[in-house]
């Protein structure tokens, strides 16, 4: 009786009421932007988002009654776990948009490396807690980067380049957190432009189009369409917006990918900058009680478990927001808690669940 009571005592009900909102919002909006579909894909986004809704809720109370340390102990398994799914993608993947394939279909489909981005933050927090003394060695750097160069790989040959965008930013958030000396930062910097080229020749078409179209619009007036739409419909929403379901460049149906990339001009359009601002107010309190978890936890791997989540949802927000005001390429990055897109929104809400267990388990102050 006294452990249950002292895990309701601590559960971050701030945290977890404040992504509920994003999550209904997320809901509504998604029904907006679907609004009058008759593509059965469309049609089925609400009812989906609502049960991956449901799934996910479950799944933060199971992540916040298991000790996460426990998990940290099983790394090993989750490594396996994680790669086996990677691979499965490679033979048995669902092919989708632009000829990539990223999903599995057990009974559900599921997109692993979505559920990659929560296991690589256990797996590669517990390998560097157990060496964050041995930052200043290179071997412990370059093991960490061995850590998660096979996951990262398998991503980005799908291919998925945002979601490889995002497992490296994980690994820099942790190795940062862990310790991760300024001597080696330019050595890393080198390599990075060593292998930019490379990087490029491997990238799809598509993915190559929307970098170019982002540096030179004019070049691909077909690519750059969306992205007039998105700015005119943020720019049409002004103060306070048009209303809920008023929008004309999503009711319309002038904006295209409104239900997931382009949500966030979906918001703008019709509810305007206020709305728009809410919107980034209610994540940046998720991210800073997250940020508050890691602060206050009990050991290096509670702290890493607590950045890595933080890093994710910042980053997925920043590039969002960012590719709908034509301030960053379109990556395809969701908007957390709020883009339709099931297997993203179990991801963000695991993520939630393991800063759950971290802040029940916090150290006594």
């Amino acid at each position: 009786m006294s452990r249950a009571w002292n895990f309701w005592r601590q559960f971050d009900y701030v945290l977890f009421g404040t992504t509920l909102l994003l999550i209904v919002f997320g809901i509504l909006m998604i029904a907006s932007a679907t609004r009058g579909a008759i593509d059965p894909d469309l049609i089925s986004r609400v009812p989906d988002q609502i049960q991956y809704a449901i799934i996910g809720i479950f799944v933060v109370f199971v992540l916040a009654a298991v000790d996460y340390r426990l998990l940290g102990g099983l790394h090993l398994w989750l490594y396996l776990v994680m790669v086996g799914l990677l691979l499965l993608v490679q033979f048995l993947g669902v092919v989708g948009d632009a000829g990539s394939q990223r999903w599995i279909n057990l009974g559900i489909r599921i997109q692993p490396s979505e559920i990659g981005k929560i296991l690589i933050i256990i797996t590669l927090g517990y390998y560097l807690s157990q060496r964050y003394h041995e930052m200043g060695r290179l071997q412990t750097v370059f093991g960490s980067l061995a850590h998660i160069a096979v996951p990262a790989g398998l991503v980005f040959i799908q291919p998925n380049l945002g979601t490889t965008i995002v497992f490296g930013v994980i690994w820099f958030t942790l190795v940062w957190s862990a310790g991760l000396r300024l001597k080696h930062i330019a050595m890393f910097l080198l390599v990075m432009l060593i292998a930019a080229p490379l990087v490029w020749a491997r990238m799809e078409p598509y993915q190559r189009s929307r970098i170019t179209t982002f540096i030179n619009p004019e070049g691909d007036p077909d690519a750059f369409y969306n992205i007039q739409q998105s700015r005119i419909a943020v720019g049409s929403g002004g103060l306070v917006g048009k209303g809920y379901a008023n929008g004309t460049q999503s009711q319309l149906r002038f904006l295209r990918v409104r239900h997931t990339d382009f949500i966030f001009s979906v918001i703008a359009e019709e509810f305007g900058l206020v709305g728009g601002v809410g919107v980034l107010v209610l994540i940046s309190v998720v991210i800073l009680r997250i940020l508050r978890g890691a602060r206050m936890a009990a050991d290096p791997l509670g702290s890493m478990i607590c950045y890595g989540v933080a890093a994710i949802i910042f980053f997925q927000t920043t590039v969002s927001v960012g590719m709908n005001l034509n301030l960053l390429p379109v990556t395809g990055l969701t908007l957390p808690f709020i883009s339709s897109g099931g297997t993203s929104l179990l991801s963000m809400l695991a993520g939630v669940g393991l800063a759950e267990s971290v802040i029940i388990r916090r150290r006594r102050v």
